[in-house]
């Protein structure tokens, strides 16, 4: 399911080969509920799951007799049941022989780690621990005494499972170190990474079980209400994503330090920071637990400027991209200027009837802007321009062929090379940034869509090979890059 190791390093030298300065990647955080990078285990930790067996490797922390056994995977999509228990009984003999295979720098390291990740380190290696221990049910499920955080429950926990511990420790370790590596090869060639952090979190998260004062939630531990968006382009009845709400006013009385927390540790990840559904903190649409969709909600306030201001009086000057897409209001658009972020505008979306008459064009976007030709919740732009009615989208047989035609007029194209039509307008707009998923590069249909929203199964499994990658391929991006002047 894609490593951080060589591999990875490889592809920062392919962006070099096509005149690239940034990668934008998915949140990086452990899926739990449907494999979803926006539904982690925790909002601090990384995910095993991208460790690089190379690179483990490379430091003698994994051996040919370590990889015995280990099954053949799908090239084309990810099959993440097998691949999560085969790449788990890989990472979990790592870890136990660490101690006897490491050098002592790296022993030296891992306890520094260890020291300076405490503040999330302890609480999360203990979820995962309890989480293994009941056979992976949600923490709302466990005993009593473990739900509510007994002081003598947790301790018994920590004793008992106290070498699954070590080994959660270990693997975090090992995915940071191997992370902070790639980033540094990619500050070595000049190439920005952008992060990307959902504005909520998992029910069943670390998170919310260490915390669970700061959340909307029942006495034991389920949510009152949850979050999601009305009634949208993807879905009549709306989205429902079933995360808790914040309960702002405690997050405000301590000075909005989880927050601070959180966006420091992704700063230490990333050189920019994408942060979804920003229009969350303006106001959120609040649906009743009880509620099957996401159509009988509310809008309830969020905690606006305060919070951004208390993290830049913490961090310094915050490099975010907000993610404003959706229903959004004038408060919505007040609060994004008064801190000057840029926001985010999708060229699929600049051709639907909503669009100004008689054909909208991107010339009029703000320079303040980042401008994408789609997102992952998007099909890719080739699937997109060859869409049906009804198939993932809420738009008829009329509005499609509307679109197709604005888009052609546009672009002064026949529609046979939209993908690389729309990268090219992408790069062509005052926006100050253009960014455009790989699938839209490579000129790939609805077979490579990464994510339908609203749709509990079946994403993110789309796979990248290399030979899709052509000479040809990377010759007309970097063409188009340094026509535009992006190089």
């Amino acid at each position: 399911m894609g490593e951080i190791g060589p591999e990875a390093r490889r592809w920062l030298a392919h962006l070099n080969t096509m005149s690239q300065k940034l990668w934008q990647v998915l949140p990086l955080g452990p899926t739990g509920y449907a494999d979803s990078p926006y539904q982690t285990l925790s909002t601090f930790a990384g995910n095993p799951m991208l460790i690089s067996f190379d690179a483990l490797r490379e430091e003698n922390l994994l051996q040919e007799e370590d990889l015995k056994g280990f099954p053949p995977l799908p090239e084309d999509r990810i099959d993440y049941g097998p691949a999560i228990l085969a790449r788990t009984q890989v990472l979990e003999k790592v870890a136990r022989s660490f101690p006897k295979r490491a050098s002592p720098s790296l022993k030296t390291a891992f306890l520094a780690f260890e020291e300076e990740s405490s503040f999330w380190l302890e609480d999360f290696a203990l979820f995962v621990s309890l989480k293994k221990h009941h056979g992976g049910g949600p923490w709302v499920n466990w005993p009593t005494p473990l739900v509510k955080r007994d002081a003598s429950a947790l301790r018994s926990a920590q004793k008992e499972h106290s070498a699954d511990i070590r080994q959660t420790k270990v693997l975090q370790f090992l995915f940071y170190r191997q992370w902070d590596f790639l980033r540094n090869e990619a500050k070595h060639r000049g190439i920005s990474i952008i992060g990307d952090i959902p504005i909520f979190v998992a029910h069943d998260s670390a998170d919310v079980w260490c915390r669970p004062d700061l959340f909307l939630l029942q006495p034991n531990g389920q949510p009152t209400v949850v979050a999601g968006v009305p009634p949208d382009y993807f879905s009549q009845t709306g989205q429902r994503w079933g995360n808790p709400l914040y309960r702002w006013e405690t997050h405000a009385a301590e000075g909005f330090s989880w927050w601070i927390s959180r966006l420091k540790s992704s700063f230490e990840l990333y050189d920019i920071v994408r942060i979804d559904h920003f229009r969350g903190f303006a106001a959120n649409w609040e649906i009743p637990v009880d509620e099957p969709t996401a159509m009988n909600g509310k809008w309830v306030p969020g905690p606006g400027r305060k919070l951004f201001d208390a993290a830049r009086l913490a961090i310094g000057q915050l490099p975010i991209i907000a993610e404003d897409l959706g229903v959004i209001t004038p408060d919505v658009d007040a609060l994004r200027d008064s801190l000057g972020y840029p926001g985010m505008r999708i060229l699929q979306f600049a051709f639907g009837e909503e669009s100004p008459a008689p054909a909208f064009s991107p010339a009029t976007y703000s320079s303040n802007t980042v401008c994408y030709t789609g997102t992952h919740d998007n099909d890719t732009t080739l699937g997109w321009y060859r869409s049906e009615a009804a198939q993932d989208s809420t738009r008829t047989p009329e509005q499609i062929a509307m679109e197709q035609h604005r888009a052609r007029t546009c672009l002064s194209c026949d529609g046979s090379q939209i993908h690389w039509d729309m990268i090219n307008l992408a790069l062509r707009t005052p926006c100050h940034t253009a960014i455009y998923p790989l699938q839209d590069v490579l000129g790939l249909g609805s077979e490579a869509r990464l994510n339908v929203p609203g749709r509990e199964q079946g994403n993110w499994s789309w796979r990248f090979r290399w030979e899709q990658l052509t000479p040809d391929i990377e010759n007309r991006l970097r063409c188009l890059t340094h026509e535009a002047r992006r190089a």
